[in-house]
């Protein structure tokens, strides 16, 4: 365990000197200084035009003819971001990455291009520190589990041989590409206690100094469910915003959590807001960037609270961002630029 002895922020620490988490409070703040960052959700769902995808298409049915990775994060770097999240498989369960472990990724696709190294490489030129989404809820490796697909919502569960399935995949991912600074993995609850610290375990081990979110479901940050997501080094709020200190389960990054029976002990976890641009987590024709009133609260609020905002900002078919995203980036960043001294203002408001 690594703790950081020098006493924090009173309002923000409490008091406390450090956690029982893994990373020290030095790091876990270092991570919270990127502040702002792009979520890239790109894979076979951008093709079939659902999210949710079964994993029945062929790997063929992947083909972005204009594929330009460096794009993405040259984006990101224009827009002001510090860091980007690639998914590398989602519900799909194809990869873009060339796996050992299975046949389903882009090595058999239309498009052979190692998407995972390219978002690496395009990170290290534009300096933004790179971060890898892997979702457990798998519809074409399902090694008899049973996944919310086609099993009822509590009832979901994964076997033996999709756990170490996961695993061999994670170790590829984790010991290829150098070094990463965050490891999202979505739907955690699917791998049960057991599963999910041994995971846990893997990529502290691979990547002792990447930050680990364990994600599932839509909660509000003001406790820790253990049942579903811990262990963990973040907070997710998905598709909301964290409740200010003027309501009750207002978030703060202090969690008091009795991870074995009699045993509590309070752990530092920063809080990651993870939004879309639009409405949809993957391409959608239709799908228009939100307001930018909007965009600029939500950036106001993360800052002021201290919650990192990652952005999903989703790649079209062809495999670049499209113009009117960038647009929107673009806007949002003006817009922070000359609103940012509002800051000191919000903090009076949500104090």
């Amino acid at each position: 365990m690594t703790h950081d002895k020098t006493e924090p922020d009173p309002k923000e620490g409490e008091g406390k000197l450090f956690g029982a988490q893994r990373l020290s409070l030095a790091k876990l703040h270092e991570w919270q200084s990127l502040q702002y960052g792009m979520f890239l959700t790109f894979g076979m769902s951008t093709f079939e035009g659902h999210e949710i995808s079964l994993g029945k298409k062929p790997s063929s049915f992947y083909a972005p003819d204009q594929l330009d990775v460096d794009q993405w994060i040259q984006v990101a770097r224009d827009a002001g971001m510090k860091y980007a999240v690639l998914t590398t498989k989602h519900v799909s369960g194809h990869c873009l990455w060339p796996s050992e472990h299975t046949d389903y990724h882009i090595g058999t696709s239309s498009n052979k291009q190692d998407v995972v190294g390219k978002f690496v490489e395009a990170c290290s030129r534009h300096n933004i520190v790179p971060g890898f989404y892997y979702c457990s809820w798998d519809n074409h490796h399902r090694f008899g589990s049973g996944t919310p697909s086609f099993v009822q919502s509590d009832s979901v569960f994964t076997t033996r041989k999709y756990l170490d399935f996961q695993m061999a995949q994670m170790e590829e991912l984790l010991t290829r590409y150098g070094p990463i600074g965050e490891v999202w993995i979505d739907i955690a609850r699917v791998l049960g206690h057991d599963g999910r610290r041994q995971q846990y375990e893997q990529i502290a081990l691979l990547q002792p100094e990447a930050v680990i979110m364990m994600n599932s479901f839509f909660r509000d940050g003001s406790r820790v469910f253990a049942d579903e997501n811990w262990p963990t080094d973040l907070m997710v709020f998905e598709q909301r915003m964290p409740y200010t200190p003027k309501r009750e389960g207002a978030y703060c990054p202090w969690y008091e959590i009795e991870y074995e029976i009699g045993n509590k002990r309070d752990y530092y976890i920063p809080g990651e807001v993870c939004m879309t641009l639009g409405d949809n987590w993957f391409y959608a024709e239709n799908d228009k960037p939100r307001g930018g009133g909007q965009m600029l609260g939500m950036r106001l609020i993360c800052a002021e609270l201290q919650t990192n905002l990652l952005l999903n900002v989703p790649p079209d078919c062809h495999g670049v961002i499209p113009k009117q995203s960038i647009d929107a980036l673009q806007h949002l960043r003006r817009n922070w630029e000359r609103n940012e001294d509002l800051l000191p203002q919000m903090n009076a408001v949500i104090a």
